[in-house]
C-alpha cells in the first residue's frame, strides 16, 4: 500500500519546520501532517520541552530532503495537510508516533 502511495505522489523538499507536525518547503508551502498532533510550543496547552524534541525530531528527519508528498486536505489556516513519506517507505506521522513525539487524532485518521 505505502509502495503505491509513493508511486503516486509528487515530491517537495523541505526547507524548514515550525513545530513537529507543521513544516514548510522550498518553494513555501506550509504542510500540516495529517493525522497526528504534536505537543505545542506556546499557548495555554503548551508542553515546551516536548514539543522542541518533537520539532527536533521532525527537522532532523526532514529538512533538506525531498520526500513524497499526498496532499490530503487544507486546514483553516491555509496550511496543507499532507501525509509526507520518507525515502523508507513511512509516513513521517508514523515516525513521530512510533517515538513517542506524537498521538495519532482518531478524529482524523480513517
Amino acid at each position: 500500500m505505502i509502495e503505491t502511495l509513493i508511486a503516486l505522489a509528487a515530491t517537495v523538499t523541505i526547507q524548514s519546520c515550525y513545530d513537529g507536525d507543521t513544516c514548510t518547503t522550498s518553494t513555501g508551502e506550509k504542510v500540516r501532517l495529517a493525522c497526528i498532533d504534536t505537543p505545542e510550543l506556546r499557548g495555554p496547552r503548551a508542553k515546551p520541552y516536548a514539543a522542541t524534541a518533537a520539532r527536533e525530531f521532525t527537522r532532523a528527519l526532514l529538512v533538506g530532503e525531498t520526500v513524497s508528498i499526498r496532499r490530503i486536505t487544507t486546514d483553516r489556516y491555509g496550511r496543507t495537510v499532507a501525509q509526507l513519506i520518507t525515502a523508507d517507505g513511512e509516513t513521517v506521522g508514523e515516525k513521530l508516533v512510533a517515538n513517542g513525539h506524537a498521538i495519532v487524532i482518531p478524529k482524523y485518521a480513517h
